[in-house]
């Protein structure tokens, strides 16, 4: 085997690529492993390099021979360098098998020996390469690795290319990268193997590029300049990394409403260009990067009269991207933006936002430009500054407001009215609410270090509190303090005793004790005067209630219900609407607990709630869940998990959604590895009350996947934790029939029993009708354990009628499903029809392929499919967003015209959108979405 020696690639490669390449990366590793090659595609900085050696070094053991070449710029025009690179050291292995006409020609090619040249000699230097890569790979398979394709020699690469295209079925792979720009990579495409798979390498996302400097060792910079740094970079791996270690190295970070400064590396890549603009243009691009959205019309109105030269003149150089159907001035990069501003001098730059202070038409545009060209302290300018962030506020964009309200809090005198201080917490406050919750506590901290009178205080630690999330245990050696702070105002007492309920039932796991803190503060609150808090506190002993069975539950809520109201508490994911919706959820009220949701995200969307949005979205998921729509829930906790993310925000809880959704919808593999990565958060963030969930879509996830022993394992630490904890819902969790359904498979039918009769007591004394369901369910499957099989199927039957009354679409095909299992190898049909069709209509793949193990077992000569076995990869990942909601809708049974309804667009559009669908699937009708989506072909 023919390995250069700096082919290897180290280890350290490997933990940089997984970082937002996973998909991608296997997908290329599949394609050389079936045989065919691959070329890597995609602007400069994106990671081709790192792919591309992490895919040679990870398949290049598979080849006999690997071939290498890197091409550079200063060296493109020196021809045959590249071929030199590749055959120099193979050239005595292969030329006393090339004729001699070959042979001449390559040799002299390689070493610059002789008169033969590419036009001379062409056809001989032509098939020498194409029969030196048929004598390697007569002696075992070949790899040739080509990085940067773009500078390749032109004699190099036209001679690879009609050798590639005429290799046929001889084992010679390409894993070959090339820089794209603007320009297409067809060429380089063409001139590969007809097998060739391009693979485009796309920006980071914001929580990948957060990954790759925490892996890197940038792991201290705040959430708010990581997404700057997103922002800037476009999401380009290598000029990320260079902006995080910029600021990393740099003492001092940069001050509110300012861009991130540029290191050297990095300005070089792109002010080449602008030496060759006019200094008239070069000061009209500034005004264009100091200003939030510029266009023709703003920069004409901050006095850049020749603005369309200009621009022109910059598009011209690759600088701007044209905009031949909008007015707006957009850089071809955001770096070339942010190397722009950095490079101007400190003078022009104030020069350039005083001239936006007045052109801009948004109030808060022109405030913000007012900030940053004004040096010292100015009331006139703090106050203009702090009436944008209110409009901010009220807009529903709280990061712009807390941007704005720490560009205030600088430009307040020290005895100003509102003090700096004041500002500043508001800004604090806004950040909480935008998902930044650390530089909220960055924010609160500083203030700590100076402020004196109790009621700041307390407004501090209540953002250092909020900004430890679930981590409460972090945060212990706060709550002393803020005690002594508060004295005996009850207002300020009760501000202190809500966070401490949530101490309670977070770091203890005491739902009683938490209650009842709740209710205190409550009290508090009313004395105090303070209607917010005592709506947040009656919103949570209500939830308290909700979730331990507590009979007070329902006139808590009314309490909380009652008026006056406040706006915030009302959508607020702890607030009554949240308490209203999860008694609603556990209650079986699903299509009024459905709209309550939609409503609340809809409005928290609009405020820009994160933290909200976060929760919503998979309350959101989690009802479609119990409804049977698996397709839609998935898709809703895939999108609450990336959310949460990229802001940090209910990681735990988020995961554990998406586990449940995963085994009932998607990947069962991909399911246990987020049940087990909830736990781990959960654990970690010391959060007693989501160990115990995590553990409970454990379970339900290895029972999915055939592992019933593990099953029980994780479900019995469940049972044993809400057992502590004092929670007797069962709607809470909904794992006791999973337990009791694992208990039977590995043969403990009298433990099953006991946690059928357990839960059964509770859901009765609630009312929980899904929940007594599901444990006849169960109990038939004991019954049919101990040999009472007629008991067992008459109950199934009447289960599988009730939770279709209720609107359990899953649990009702769980049902059919097993009263299918039961009539296996008994008089009678067998079919398991109905089970297939009601699993098809809820989209639940993973139980689909159960389904089609079962029948294999069932019918002689059939080849069974384990259930465990992940399924395929979704078929409607290459669909639009509005393409996918539609085939996820058809899947579940649903008609073009409730589809309609459901998504609010007309029958037509639903009738061309499945058009675009069937063509894009290359299938012809709704049947053939269900066969694709559940792993088979359509016919």
């Amino acid at each position: 085997m023919t390995v250069r020696r700096d082919f290897k690639e180290p280890a350290r490669c490997r933990p940089d690529l997984v970082i937002g390449r996973d998909e991608l990366f296997t997908a290329a590793r599949d394609q050389l492993t079936r045989g065919g090659s691959v070329l890597l595609h995609g602007p400069a900085g994106i990671g081709k390099s790192t792919v591309l050696r992490a895919l040679a070094a990870d398949y290049g053991e598979a080849a006999r021979t690997v071939l290498r070449c890197s091409a550079t710029e200063s060296e493109s025009h020196l021809p045959f360098l590249a071929l030199a690179d590749l055959f120099g050291l193979v050239l005595d292995e292969v030329s006393d098998k090339l004729p001699v006409a070959q042979r001449t020609a390559l040799e002299s090619a390689l070493t610059g020996r002789g008169e033969s040249t590419l036009q001379r000699d062409g056809l001989a230097l032509r098939l020498a390469v194409l029969s030196a890569l048929r004598a390697l790979a007569a002696a075992g398979p070949v790899l040739l690795v080509a990085d940067d394709l773009q500078w390749l020699d032109s004699a190099s690469a036209e001679l690879l290319g009609f050798a590639a295209r005429r290799l046929g079925d001889t084992p010679v792979q390409l894993l070959c990268a090339v820089r794209t720009e603007e320009q297409e990579y067809d060429r380089h495409l063409r001139a590969s193997p007809p097998d060739t798979l391009a693979v485009r390498l796309n920006p980071l996302s914001r929580a990948q590029v957060s990954a790759l400097l925490d892996h890197r060792g940038y792991s201290d910079l705040p959430r708010s300049t990581m997404r700057e740094i997103h922002r800037t970079s476009g999401g380009n791996p290598l000029f990320a990394l260079e902006l995080g270690r910029a600021l990393g190295e740099s003492p001092t970070p940069p001050r509110p409403g300012e861009p991130l400064p540029v290191p050297t590396s990095l300005r070089a890549l792109v002010l080449s260009r602008l030496d060759m603009l006019s200094d008239e243009a070069r000061r009209t691009l500034l005004v264009a990067s100091a200003g939030a959205r510029p266009t023709l019309a703003l920069l004409h109105a901050a006095g850049r009269e020749n603005a369309e030269a200009e621009t022109a003149q910059a598009a011209a150089l690759g600088l701007l991207a044209t905009e031949p159907e909008g007015p707006a001035v957009r850089f071809a990069h955001p770096l070339i933006s942010a190397a722009l501003y950095a490079e101007a001098p400190a003078q022009e730059r104030r020069a350039a936002h005083a001239a936006l202070s007045t052109a801009a038409s948004d109030p808060i545009e022109r405030a913000r430009n007012l900030a940053l060209a004004t040096t010292g302290t100015d009331p006139e300018v703090a106050a203009r500054l702090a009436e944008a962030a209110a409009l901010a506020r009220d807009r529903g964009a709280p990061s712009v407001a807390a941007s704005l309200g720490l560009l205030a809090a600088r430009h307040t005198p020290p005895d100003g009215a509102p003090a700096p201080d004041d500002r500043r917490l508001q800004a604090a406050e806004d950040a909480i609410t935008a998902g930044e919750v650390d530089l909220a506590r960055d924010v609160a901290r500083e203030v700590l270090t100076r402020a004196t009178v109790p009621a700041e205080r307390i407004r501090a630690w209540e953002v250092v509190i909020e900004a430890a999330g679930q981590s409460l245990g972090e945060v212990d050696a706060v709550f002393p303090q803020a005690l002594a702070d508060a004295g005996d105002d009850p207002r300020l007492l009760a501000l202190v005793h809500y966070r401490l309920a949530w101490r309670k039932l977070i770091v203890e796991g005491d739902f009683a004790e938490a209650r009842e803190e709740a209710a205190h503060t409550a009290d508090l609150a009313a004395r105090g005067d303070d209607r917010r808090t005592e709506l947040m506190a009656l919103s949570f002993q209500a939830s308290t209630e909700t979730l331990m069975g507590h009979p007070n539950a329902p006139t808590t809520i009314k309490r909380a219900l009652r008026e006056p109201q406040d706006p915030y508490v009302a959508c607020h994911h702890n607030g009554v609407g949240a308490a209203r919706f999860r008694w609603l959820l556990m209650s079986d009220q699903l299509p009024e607990a459905r709209s309550t949701i939609t409503a609340l995200l809809r409005e928290v969307r609009r405020r820009g709630m994160v933290e909200s949005e976060v929760h919503f979205q998979r309350f959101l998921a989690e009802t479609e869940l119990r409804s049977g729509h698996c397709g839609r829930a998935l898709d809703l906790a895939r999108e609450s998990l990336r959310l949460a993310r990229d802001s940090g925000i209910g990681l735990g809880a988020s995961a554990m959604l998406a586990s449940l959704a995963e085994a009932s919808g998607g990947d069962v593999d991909r399911a246990l590895a987020l049940a087990r990565e909830a736990a781990g958060k959960a654990e970690e963030d010391g959060d007693q009350m989501y160990v115990s969930r995590a553990l409970a879509a454990l379970g339900h996830a290895q029972l999915v996947a055939g592992d019933a022993a593990g099953a029980v394992g994780s479900l019995r630490r469940v049972r044993e934790l809400e057992q502590g904890l004092g929670i007797t819902d069962p709607a809470r969790g909904r794992w006791q029939g999973d337990l009791a359904e694992a208990l039977v498979r590995v043969g403990e039918p009298g433990e099953a029993q006991d946690v059928i009769d357990v839960t059964r007591e509770h859901a009765l004394r609630l009312g929980r009708e899904s929940v007594l369901a599901v444990l006849d369910r169960a109990e038939a499957m004991v019954r049919a354990a101990r040999g009472d099989h007629e008991a067992a199927l008459s109950r199934l039957t009447s289960v599988q009628d009730r939770l279709a009354k209720l609107g359990y679409g899953l649990e009702e095909a769980r049902a059919a499903f097993a009263l299918a299992m039961l009539r296996t190898g008994r008089p009678g049909p067998t079919s398991f029809d109905e089970a297939a069709r009601l699993f098809r209509r809820c989209r639940a793949l993973p139980w689909l392929r159960q389904v089609d193990a079962a029948v294999a077992a069932a019918v002689p000569g059939t080849v069974a499919v384990p259930p465990q076995t992940a399924p395929p990869s979704d078929a409607l990942e290459g669909l639009a967003s509005m393409e996918r909601q539609v085939a996820a809708l058809v899947m579940e049974g649903a008609t073009n015209r409730e589809i309609a309804a459901r998504l609010f667009i007309s029958v037509k559009t639903v009738e061309a959108t499945l058009t675009r669908v069937y063509r894009k699937l290359g299938i012809r009708s709704r049947v053939d979405i269900v066969r694709l989506a559940a792993g088979r072909h359509a016919k």
